[in-house]
């Protein structure tokens, strides 16, 4: 994503929308070009919905960055991933452009989740991800691991937090600017 930043001055926005203002497909496509998938990525009918009869002969081609762990593929229906970003009111997602970095994270980029590999599984071009909300409880992060999941920071950095973190730890770090303090587990 930082790659995808210094190519377009800041971040992928969580969903392409058409000119009609419809969602089309997810970041997980405008991140094809980055994740040494350009030829994938030239392929897609950038006009046309993520199902659409052409884009969706292609989910069988989903590139391995957003695949499970071997041992846990029988956990996904094919071509899913859950490989997601938080999307809402203060999220690193927030809004229909991208934000950049580090300029937008006032929190700073180390206390900042940019994706999770947690949460419900959804096709890799389907621009589905997880809604934060702060009013509302946290969407449950389970998923491929029993004991908690792996989160990649817009520092750069990828940690594997465990499922009983403090839920003011979780919603601080899934906050850009919410000048929360961090608790001791993150």
């Amino acid at each position: 994503m930082q790659i995808y930043q210094d190519s377009h001055g800041r971040l992928p926005p969580a969903v392409v929308y058409g000119k009609d203002g419809q969602p089309l497909y997810s970041w997980r496509v405008l991140m094809l070009p980055f994740i040494e998938q350009p030829e994938l990525y030239k392929q897609f009918h950038l006009d046309e919905p993520w199902d659409s009869p052409h884009n969706v002969e292609l989910l069988a081609r989903m590139p391995q960055t957003y695949a499970p762990p071997p041992n846990k593929k029988s956990r996904l229906p094919a071509y899913h991933t859950v490989c997601h970003v938080f999307v809402g009111k203060g999220t690193a997602f927030e809004g229909k452009e991208g934000l950049r970095l580090p300029a937008d994270f006032p929190d700073g980029t180390s206390n900042t989740i940019l994706l999770v590999e947690a949460g419900p599984p959804v096709p890799w071009t389907k621009p589905e991800d997880i809604i934060y909300d702060p009013d509302s409880p946290l969407h449950p992060l389970d998923c491929l691991f029993h004991d908690g999941f792996r989160l990649a920071v817009a520092d750069g950095s990828v940690r594997f937090i465990r499922q009983d973190i403090d839920a003011a730890s979780l919603r601080a770090a899934v906050t850009r600017n919410g000048n929360e303090t961090m608790g001791p587990d993150w």
